[in-house]
């Protein structure tokens, strides 16, 4: 993060005695990143945060991946996961599927409609884009009020849980790092503030309100996600206190969020290409997003995607909102998701394409994660398959023509 935050009643020197105002000592806790190297915050605890009294397995459910093979591009249909009424049984946190993945990023997709258990991502951080819906988060450092569009990272390790808020079921984008989630360096200077050219500054970013005081009414369970060489692994922790009992806390790590519509996108005489509208970025994969922009304004323009070949990533594009005209006829909606796999060259279909001079806006919002390894299938990509977008640009399949 690129500023310090304090909240609520912290002592004036680190790892100093401080005593709470309703008597005893609060114990410090350090959540810090790069082995004491990278940003950190302090945490001021009512109990011993280390204590725990029992650990068991969790079942991730089906977690397993299989190449992409034979090579195809591909549309998810993820709104069929959830079909019906299913969210109102399920939680943010255990009802995910598994959609993509690799050694550097899963990502998944849930449909809530009830309050997720306490939770924490041992391995990396995560970046939760908000579809639809609203909810409020609540972490050791707080809480944070989210709505659709917009983008909620959590730092590794911080304990947290999702409470769907209002009518409408919970819908959210999971992108889970295998490490840490920055804003792109080239964003940010020297000394962490966003520059001028960035499309989006510290006005933009919500932090959490606290701190969140629970009350201790004894052993409290922590599901724990963390990642392997062969999958991942969950542990249920049982916490001899509950570990929303922080007093107070200051430093850089904490739970944020920003909206999609406050990011400015990049616009020119001629088609920008996908780094202009990047976001953020962590281990060996990017996050771009397209939002709502005037298009080029060269009187020859084609300010559709040129055709393209990523020999060095897949390209995977969540669509949350509008007409993105570069789909036009494949079925892509709202809630689609298509990966377009390193060694395939794609763009967009030939209809749009020659049609799309003199366009001047767009109103698409989508969110793009490019990874620089291969990502392998999870079981939601196979139950949303719509098995024919592979062979929409040629209008004919193994089988013959399609429809």
């Amino acid at each position: 993060m690129p500023y310090y935050v304090r909240a609520g009643d912290v002592p004036p020197k680190k790892h100093t005695v401080h005593h709470l105002a309703g008597g005893g000592l609060a114990y410090e806790e350090v959540i810090g990143e790069e082995g004491f190297a990278g940003a950190a915050s302090l945490l001021y605890h009512r109990g011993v945060p280390s204590a725990i009294v029992d650990s068991r397995p969790w079942d991730l459910g089906d977690l397993k991946t299989q190449p992409n093979n034979p090579l195809r591009p591909l549309h998810l249909r993820l709104g069929d996961l959830f079909p019906g009424e299913t969210y109102r049984s399920t939680d943010a946190v255990r009802g995910r599927r598994l959609v993509l993945g690799n050694g550097d990023v899963r990502i998944a997709y849930v449909v809530a409609g009830t309050a997720s258990p306490l939770y924490s991502n041992a391995t990396g951080d995560e970046c939760v884009y908000v579809q639809a819906g609203q909810a409020r988060l609540e972490s050791v450092f707080g809480t944070l009020d989210v709505r659709p569009g917009d983008y909620v990272i959590v730092p590794r390790a911080c304990i947290h849980r999702w409470l769907p808020t209002g009518d409408e079921p919970l819908r959210l984008y999971c992108i889970e790092a295998a490490g840490h989630i920055t804003h792109p360096r080239r964003h940010l200077s020297r000394d962490g503030q966003f520059l001028a050219g960035s499309p989006i500054t510290e006005r933009d970013l919500r932090v959490t309100s606290g701190p969140l005081l629970a009350a201790d009414d004894g052993p409290v369970d922590v599901y724990v996600k963390q990642r392997t060489a062969h999958g991942a692994l969950g542990s249920l922790v049982t916490h001899a206190h509950h570990p929303f009992d922080v007093e107070g806390w200051d430093g850089y790590l904490y739970p944020y969020a920003f909206s999609v519509h406050d990011y400015e996108p990049v616009t020119g005489r001629l088609h920008q290409p996908p780094p202009a509208h990047q976001v953020l970025e962590g281990p060996n994969f990017v996050m771009c997003n397209f939002v709502p922009r005037q298009l080029d304004y060269h009187p020859d323009a084609i300010p559709l995607p040129f055709y393209h070949s990523n020999v060095d990533s897949d390209e995977v594009i969540f669509y949350s909102a509008g007409d993105y005209s570069a789909r036009r006829g494949t079925g892509i909606g709202v809630e689609s998701l298509t990966l377009h796999p390193a060694g395939h060259s794609h763009g967009p279909q030939a209809a749009p394409y020659g049609a799309s001079n003199g366009l001047r806006e767009t109103d698409e919002l989508a969110v793009m994660v490019d990874t620089f390894r291969p990502l392998e299938l999870g079981e939601g990509a196979m139950a949303s398959d719509d098995g024919r977008y592979a062979w929409s640009w040629s209008g004919v399949g193994p089988a013959g023509p399609i429809s």
